[in-house]
């Protein structure tokens, strides 16, 4: 009987100008590559998808080296994509291409990271406002974009939920009247600059300036009432990704203290001015994450 699975292997041989060799791991000798139609459900959605597998003629088993896995992954991507009328990473390039840009010219165009754009036209799934930030960039040439929100619009409701998972996963509550979010602010930026980096959009929508503790939300004073008794029902639910930069974060920096040494050795603090708004820009600039 056939036993069928799935393995990522390294090629037993790479020369230049040639496709990879790859013998089966349980040493029946040569594989060949398959392209089949295959059904997978990806983010809740049943998706037709072609991908390639080496396969063992013997016992059947399917294995991905490190490149035929990447572009299963960039098949599998596109496929959702096209489902959710999403642009594809191909499409972006050729957008990006028709308008005579380098990936840097489409940075300055919506105003992300040129790590966003990279991983996007890689598979990476952008998200839909991103992509409408893209469509109106392609067919206008630009937008005006705020660099100090992060492409999105600011929610208290959205900041407390943050706030609220980052208690969570702490172990402590970052949310309490009276303190200002001295170390709440710096675990919130954090998550905002980490979420425009990879994401092209910020969590929150929130402000920054550089204050002479570290990183702050603009205008604190006034927003931190207001954020204890927002209403998270209200607020955009966490993504998975957004989910994992959280917790990627609280990892790292599992205390107050270790989370305001760390923001004070970062670009923003260093090279900014007291009282000066820090633009989403300073993302690329990260070293602690």
């Amino acid at each position: 009987m056939m036993q069928f699975g799935f393995l990522l292997c390294m090629p037993t041989e790479a020369k230049e100008g040639r496709a990879h060799k790859m013998n089966c791991p349980d040493e029946h000798g040569g594989m060949k590559i398959s392209r089949n139609l295959e059904t997978i459900v990806f983010r809740g959605k049943q998706l037709q998808v072609l991908r390639e597998h080496y396969v063992c003629p013997v016992c059947g088993i399917r294995v991905d080296d490190l490149p035929l896995a990447a572009r299963n992954q960039k098949a599998l991507s596109d496929a959702y994509r096209k489902s959710m009328n999403l642009l594809s990473g191909d499409e972006i390039v050729k957008g990006r291409k028709q308008k005579g840009w380098s990936q840097e010219d489409l940075t300055k165009a919506i105003n992300v990271g040129i790590a966003s754009i990279k991983r996007w036209e890689k598979g990476q799934i952008q998200t839909r406002p991103m992509d409408d930030a893209l469509r109106r960039a392609f067919n206008d040439g630009a937008q005006s974009c705020d660099p100090y929100t992060g492409n999105r619009v600011i929610s208290l409701a959205r900041i407390k939920l943050v706030l609220q998972a980052f208690s969570e996963r702490l172990g402590r509550n970052l949310l309490i009247k009276g303190d200002r979010l001295l170390y709440a602010a710096k675990y919130l930026w954090y998550s905002d600059m980490i979420a425009f980096r990879e994401l092209g959009q910020s969590m929150t929508g929130a402000t920054y300036a550089k204050l002479p503790h570290g990183p702050q939300l603009n205008n604190y004073s006034d927003l931190a009432d207001l954020i204890l008794v927002a209403d998270v029902e209200s607020a955009e639910p966490l993504t998975e990704h957004e989910i994992r930069i959280i917790n990627k974060i609280a990892m790292n920096y599992p205390t107050n203290r270790s989370v305001f040494l760390a923001s004070h050795r970062e670009y923003s603090y260093e090279n900014r001015k007291d009282g000066e708004l820090i633009p989403y820009s300073d993302a690329e600039k990260l070293n602690g994450l």
